[in-house]
């Protein structure tokens, strides 16, 4: 009778020893009792007994989803491929159990799919001048809609927006006129510029008598400054013009 005993003893020990159960610290457990759910255990050692009760742990710690290039077509018809990564966390691990049945797979085809729409309602430049708002719009809707799946969408970030080679050299050449047009502008403003101060400058110097003389004789100057052998000597148009009226008389 006693070795019975000694037998059943080992037999309960071994069976509680089998049931400790360790959930860390970045974990949550969804117990279950006879196939029905019964709670969220924090972390620790936790009993669970075999054939009566369940577990499955849900880690709750920020993961990222690499969604893969997905190929849409733009509000004006062009062809892109963008990929993303979403970064989200298990709010309600009891949710993430009972509400989805892979809740890691189902977020990344959700994500797919979104961002394909998103793409859809946006036009070309908007999506390559506007990523972050394209971004906050694809995380808007995704958090809204695994938010019955206990999943908290943190952030979404746009890797990249490739688009076809023809379309590129496009907008390369887009980029290029639009650089010329500016330089254009520029010269144009710059040469508007000189002009009106020539003007204000002839202005002044009509002005004041002596003034253009004194022009002429700094200008000599500068040249004579270089060495040259050469030398312009500027004469004024209204002494040709007084030597002129001298001679017709």
């Amino acid at each position: 009778m006693d070795l019975v005993l000694w037998y059943a003893f080992l037999i309960v020990v071994a069976i509680i020893l089998g049931s400790i159960k360790q959930i860390n610290q970045y974990e949550r457990g969804v117990k279950f009792m006879l196939g029905k759910y019964y709670q969220t255990i924090m972390p620790g050692w936790r009993l669970v007994f075999p054939v009566f009760q369940g577990l499955q742990k849900v880690d709750i710690r920020v993961k990222a989803v690499d969604v893969p290039l997905q190929e849409a077509i733009t509000k004006d018809n062009v062809s892109a491929k963008v990929n993303a990564v979403i970064y989200y966390k298990v709010s309600d691990a009891a949710k993430a159990i009972l509400e989805v049945e892979n809740f890691k797979y189902a977020i990344s085809q959700l994500a797919q799919t979104t961002m394909r729409n998103v793409v859809g309602q946006l036009e070309l430049d908007q999506l390559l001048s506007n990523r972050e708002q394209a971004a906050d719009k694809i995380k808007l809707i995704v958090d809204e809609a695994t938010d019955p799946w206990g999943i908290k969408v943190e952030t979404v970030e746009l890797k990249d927006v490739i688009l076809p080679d023809d379309m590129q050299r496009t907008i390369g050449k887009q980029a290029e006129a639009e650089r010329e047009r500016r330089a254009v502008i520029i010269k144009a403003e710059g040469e508007k510029a000189a002009a009106t101060n020539l003007a204000l400058a002839a202005k002044m110097l009509s002005e004041q008598p002596g003034a253009l003389h004194l022009r002429t004789l700094n200008a000599l100057n500068d040249i004579s400054s270089d060495q040259s052998n050469t030398i312009v000597f500027a004469v004024p148009l209204e002494i040709l013009r007084a030597f002129e009226r001298i001679a017709q008389k």
